[in-house]
């Protein structure tokens, strides 16, 4: 929402159906501040939006500040995800950037007695002839108010002298050093400390039984302990209050409460049948021709089924808020993604008009979806309204890894095939049990219903971008297993994994290279283009089948994938297409398997900061390198069992392969969404990788030792395998494991970045020092830093 504007302003509004609300507002400085409802998940997106808005006023960046996800003077556009920001979200910015930059123009030709079309803008100056001044002159004294004009036309690319280039993120400094404001940081004077006991149902949000199983609890017990407040109990919510953190977590852990044991969940070990069993409502999405009878007249058939597991979140730190109850007027401090929908979400908590309330977003741990951010802004809120006193409530490993909503399982059953070479007829359905994550803290009191709920989130990227005359496409909406809502690439990543395994294995069947294969049946040229382009500059290896090369017992491979990233409601909004090359390391002994290098190329339109679309690479091949190869949530009859990282292993850095991109800039086009593109095609191209090396399809995630070692005995292929010609391969050590500074956690900023015209490529690559060379068998180690290739 607007503020009152302070003397000698300029600000550019929007009308919402709550109010107005300031995108830019120009103190008499000349210093901008824009105002954007989206926040940063760590991916530095406050520095692209800067750069964004200092282009259009012809302002240097130091002259431009963020503010992100306040409630109390950004917008509401809705929670930060689909890869929305820049693509969505920066679109009012940079036309309020545009129409101030017109009305300064403007006064300075009145003041001047100029042509408008002669006043010269240069870093925050205007001039004409021998006269000039700041852009804080114009309006000193002033308090201009404009409505945002969405016609106003914007500064074109060729003109572009900051949008394009190489930019530092400009909170990394601070990150560094380590003073950089974290929500675990935030310390508010009078704050006290909270603590929740939390159920037996962990990790569930649907049934009669939420919001009713505390049957009792025993204060006095504990009301004696050093720091003791107070014992704060609402239906299920049970919490303590204490002066020091460390005292309300022993407080709360001796505290007797006694609650009924909730039933039974189904067999999640039978993740597949689980899945199917669920009650579902199927979506047709899509239908093209005649697919019964297209499928008998298939000269290859096949039918395929692909699994994808639940996943965690993983912030590595977790979740923490704090909320002063301020009388009646809370303000909460949260490292949420959805501060306005928080907001509402709180309201309905405690009773009070939305309005009322402040959210002052921080950042906070990465999650890439929906963790336990949210919940524990409730937990806060709830003990301080409680005890009028502010108060600080951080999660425990513990409480965050069983409670987090999961990113969810899904299940996509595919039946389809060839006709003289080409594909004649594709049908996909898919299942994904999810709904959007209620907070928890309005579950837990009873002020929202537990009656489960299903979403519509199965649907992401479930059209393929291949022609096929002869289309059958479903999704299976489902409510949730257990609690489950977004993560990054949400079903699209799983829906993909599904498309390219298929699309690779009929490339196979047709005989003929699987990049090819794909290339023959894209019709949109630009995203031919992206694979084309992709396949040469990673130096795809042309072939009509696997080459199974082996050297001793390791088995080497190299696979393709491409997907263009669709999110949002169907049929949804297209972000930008990613296209992976990735090699692989099997150990036929062990079943580990290795990634010793990945390229990827990307096309997302305009790039506003190669570094920054480099970085959200290098992220999500990071990240999805370890759900795909490692992660999968196990769970016991009743709920999740991850306590720990013991439990829940991810990748850790020095198993970080080598990662190579390039992007395809195209300045004449729209940006688009680059924080999830990259992730979906990883799935498919790793599996597609381990067939080139193996012969063998995997189609059920994570790619474990123990799941490769079991598809390598059943099918067959070990003897062709072990009588395999070994090749001569270049000096590289196949499952090498990498020691990896700061270079490798942020990822292309450490890249060559170029301004390129429209459609140019730019590449990159960045190598780190081998550790360890595994060759046939034997384990060789050099000193950190001396490179073993």
């Amino acid at each position: 929402m607007t503020e009152s504007l302070p003397p000698g302003s300029l600000s550019i509004y929007d009308e919402f159906s709550a109010g107005p609300a300031v995108f830019l507002r120009m103190d008499e400085r000349g210093v901008a501040t824009g105002y954007n409802g989206h926040v940063d998940l760590g991916t530095g997106i406050d520095t692209a939006l800067s750069q964004i808005v200092a282009e259009e006023l012809d302002l240097p960046l130091s002259s431009v500040h963020m503010v992100l996800g306040d409630t109390a003077s950004t917008p509401d556009q809705g929670p930060t995800i689909a890869s929305e920001t820049i693509q969505v979200a920066a679109i009012p910015l940079r036309l309020a950037a545009a129409q101030a930059r017109l009305f300064l123009a403007a006064e300075a030709a009145r003041r001047f007695n100029a042509p408008i079309d002669g006043i010269a803008i240069e870093a925050g100056c205007v001039g004409w002839q021998d006269k000039s001044c700041g852009y804080g002159d114009l309006i000193a004294g002033q308090d201009v108010a404009l409505k945002l004009d969405r016609t106003t036309p914007v500064k074109p690319p060729a003109n572009y002298r900051i949008v394009g280039q190489r930019t530092g993120r400009r909170d990394l400094s601070d990150k560094l050093r380590g003073t950089h404001p974290y929500i675990h940081d935030v310390d508010i004077a009078g704050m006290v400390h909270g603590h929740v006991i939390r159920p037996p149902y962990a990790g569930r949000d649907s049934g009669v039984f939420v919001g009713h199983s505390l049957i009792r609890y025993d204060e006095a017990a504990v009301r004696n302990l050093p720091g003791f407040i107070a014992v704060v109990r609402h239906g299920d919510f049970l919490g303590v209050v204490a002066e020091r953190a460390d005292q309300a977590q022993l407080i709360a852990e001796a505290l007797p409460a006694h609650w009924h044991l909730p039933p039974d969940i189904p067999d999640m070990a039978d993740l597949r049948q689980t899945l199917k069993d669920h009650p579902s409502t199927p979506r047709s999405l899509d239908r093209a021709g005649d697919f019964d009878r297209a499928i008998a007249e298939c000269d290859v058939a096949r039918q395929r089924t692909y699994v994808w597991p639940y996943h965690e979140h993983g912030s590595i730190g977790p979740s923490c808020a704090i909320a002063d109850w301020n009388g009646g007027t809370p303000l909460v401090w949260s490292g949420t993604q959805n501060p306005h929908m928080l907001r509402d979400d709180l309201a309905v908590l405690v009773g009070v008009p939305t309005e009322r309330i402040e959210i002052r977003r921080y950042q906070a741990a990465g999650c890439y979806g929906r963790n336990c951010a949210d919940d524990v802004c409730g937990d806060a809120l709830l003990l301080s309204r409680a005890t009028s006193r502010p108060v600080r409530v951080q999660l425990t490993r513990a409480q965050e890894h069983l409670w987090e909503p999961k990113a969810a399982a899904q299940l996509m059953e595919v039946n389809g095939g060839l006709k003289a070479g080409a594909l004649h007829a594709y049908a996909i359905d898919t299942w994904y049990p999810s709904n959007r994550g209620p907070n928890l803290s309005l579950l837990l009191t009873g002020s929202t219903s537990s009656e489960a709920r299903p979403s519509d989130m199965g649907d992401r990227t479930i059209i393929p971008p291949y022609r096929v005359p002869h289309r059958r496409i479903t999704v299976h909406d489902m409510a949730p297993i257990v609690r489950a809502a977004w993560m990054r690439g949400v079903s699209a990543l799983p829906n993909t994994f599904a498309h390219e395994s298929f699309v690779d294995e009929m490339a196979y069947e047709a005989g003929e290279d699987p990049v090819a294969f794909r290339l023959r049946h894209l019709d949109d040229p630009r995203e031919a283009d992206l694979v084309r382009r992709t396949a040469e500059q990673a130096g795809w290896a042309e072939r009509v089948g696997p080459r199974l090369r082996r050297e001793g017992r390791m088995a080497f491979g190299q696979g393709f994938a491409f997907a263009t990233y669709v999110h949002g409601t169907f049929p949804g909004t297209a972000a930008a297409s990613a296209a992976w090359v990735v090699d692989v390391a099997v150990d036929t002994e062990t079943g580990e398997v290795a990634l010793t290098r990945i390229f990827i190329g990307q096309d997302q339109g305009l790039v506003i900061n190669p570094d920054g679309v480099r970085q959200q690479i290098h992220g999500n091949a990071i990240q999805t390198a370890s759900r795909v190869l490692l992660e999968e949530v196990t769970f016991n009859e009743i709920s999740p069992t991850p306590r720990s990282w013991a439990a829940y292993p991810i990748q850790t850095f020095p198993a970080v392969p080598e990662i190579e991109t390039m992007l395809i800039a195209r300045p004449d086009d729209p940006p688009l969404g680059v924080g999830e593109s990259a992730a979906v095609p990883s799935a498919a191209a790793i599996a597609n990788a381990i067939f080139d090396a193996t012969g063998v399809r995997m189609r059920e995630v994570p790619f474990t030792p123990e799941k490769m070692r079991a598809a390598l005995a059943a099918s067959g292929t070990m003897p062709a395998l072990a009588a395999a010609e070994a090749r001569p391969l270049r000096s590289r050590s196949p499952l090498r494991k990498k020691l990896l500074g700061l270079g490798a956690v942020i990822g292309g900023m450490l890249c060559d970045g170029y301004d390129r015209p429209a459609a140019q490529s730019v590449h990159c690559t960045f190598r780190c020092a081998c550790v360890r060379h595994f060759l046939q068998g034997d384990t060789r180690t050099w000193p950190a830093g001396v490179c073993a290739w």
